[in-house]
C-alpha cells in the first residue's frame, strides 16, 4: 500500500474570517456516548466497516459483563443531510484522491465532534483512521464529558455537606440525596429505575496504602463498607468482589496524585452486585486520603451510562478553595 503524510487539521469555522457561533450551527443531538458512521454501505459490510467497529467497539473498562465504549450507528451518505448532520460525534469516510485524516470541531451543529477520513479506497481509509483513532476516541470522550457536565449543571444540587466536612467539591445532580452523614464518612445517593447510584466520601490517614496499596484499597473498601453500607438482610453488607480482578491505575484529579481502582462489589451474606470506581487521593496539605467512590446498582440492565454518570460526577473533584 502506498502510505501518505497524515495530515491532522482540526476546523473550527465555516470560513477563514469569524468563528461559528451558535447563530451559524443548531444545537447538537444524540444519545450520550452514541456515534454516527457515515460511509458507503458495501464499505460498511467489508473490512473498512470491520475495522471501525472492532476500533470504536472497545470495552468499557469495570462492568460486571462486557459493554463497548461507544454505540455506533450507520448512516447511509445519501441520507447524511439536514436534521441528520446535527448528531454530536459523526466519523465520515469518503473516496477522494488526497488522503487525510481531519478532526473538525462544531462544524454543522453545537457542541459536535466530526472525524472526516478520505482516501482513493478502503485500504488507504482504513489507514488513516486506525494511524488516528487513539486521538479520536481521546476526542470523543471529552467531548461527552463536557456534555454530561453540561446536563449536569442544569440542576446542581445545593446540599454542601461535603464542602463542610471534608473541604472538597464535587458537582452532582439535585436528583442525589444525602442517606448517610457521620463524622468521617458521607453516602449520597439517586434512586433509579431498577436500583440506585452512590457516591460515598471519606478520609483515611495519609500513610494508609503505603506498601501493597493494591490490597489495602480492596481491604479498606471491605471495613468501610462492614461499618457504613448495609445490605438488605441483617448482617449483609457492601465488600469487593474478588473473583473478578479489579483495575489498579495511577491517576490525579485536580491536581493532585492518587490511585484509580474500577472493578465489581457485592453484598457479604446477600445476592447484590455492580460496578464501582474509587480514587484515592493524596492530599498533601493535611496529611491525609481523600477517598470519593461512586457504585451503581442496577440489575438486569447496561450499566455503562450509569458508570459514565459517576465517573463524570467524580471528575469535577475539587479540594479547597
Amino acid at each position: 500500500m502506498k502510505k501518505y503524510s497524515i495530515f491532522l487539521i482540526f476546523i473550527f469555522s465555516c470560513n477563514s474570517n469569524a468563528d461559528r457561533t451558535k447563530a451559524f450551527v443548531p444545537e447538537s443531538s444524540g444519545n450520550l456516548n452514541h456515534v454516527t458512521v457515515v460511509m458507503a454501505e458495501k464499505d460498511w459490510k467489508s473490512s473498512l466497516g470491520n475495522t471501525v467497529r472492532d476500533s470504536m467497539g472497545i470495552i468499557y473498562e469495570g462492568l460486571p459483563l462486557d459493554e463497548p465504549q461507544y454505540s455506533l450507528r450507520y448512516m447511509n451518505p445519501v441520507t447524511f443531510k439536514g436534521f441528520a448532520r446535527q448528531n454530536r460525534n459523526v466519523i465520515w469516510f469518503r473516496k477522494d484522491s488526497i488522503s487525510r485524516f481531519q478532526l473538525a470541531k462544531n462544524y454543522f451543529a453545537r457542541p459536535q465532534i466530526l472525524a472526516l477520513i478520505t482516501g482513493e479506497d478502503r485500504e488507504n481509509q482504513a489507514f488513516f483512521f486506525e494511524e488516528n483513532i487513539s486521538l479520536l476516541r481521546r476526542t470523543i470522550a471529552e467531548n461527552e464529558r463536557k456534555e454530561k457536565l453540561r446536563r449536569i449543571n442544569k440542576s446542581l444540587s445545593t446540599e454542601n455537606n461535603i464542602k463542610q466536612r471534608f473541604g472538597i467539591r464535587l458537582k452532582y445532580p439535585s436528583a442525589y440525596k444525602t442517606v448517610k452523614d457521620t463524622a468521617n464518612f458521607i453516602w449520597i445517593q439517586k434512586p433509579i429505575q431498577k436500583g440506585h447510584l452512590n457516591l460515598v466520601v471519606y478520609t483515611l490517614p495519609e500513610n494508609s496504602i503505603d506498601g501493597a496499596f493494591n490490597k489495602k484499597i480492596l481491604n479498606i473498601r471491605d471495613s468501610i463498607g462492614k461499618l457504613y453500607i448495609p445490605g438488605r438482610l441483617p448482617g449483609s453488607y457492601l465488600i469487593t468482589e474478588r473473583a473478578f480482578r479489579p483495575y489498579f491505575f495511577k491517576a490525579s484529579l485536580d491536581g493532585k496524585e492518587g490511585y484509580l481502582t474500577k472493578g465489581t462489589w457485592e453484598v457479604a451474606n446477600d445476592f447484590m452486585a455492580g460496578p464501582f470506581v474509587n480514587y484515592m487521593i493524596n492530599d498533601s496539605v493535611q496529611k491525609r486520603i481523600i477517598v470519593i467512590e461512586g457504585f451503581a446498582f442496577a440489575p438486569s440492565v447496561s450499566k455503562r451510562d450509569y458508570m459514565f454518570e459517576l465517573n463524570t460526577i467524580l471528575s469535577t473533584f475539587e479540594l479547597g478553595d
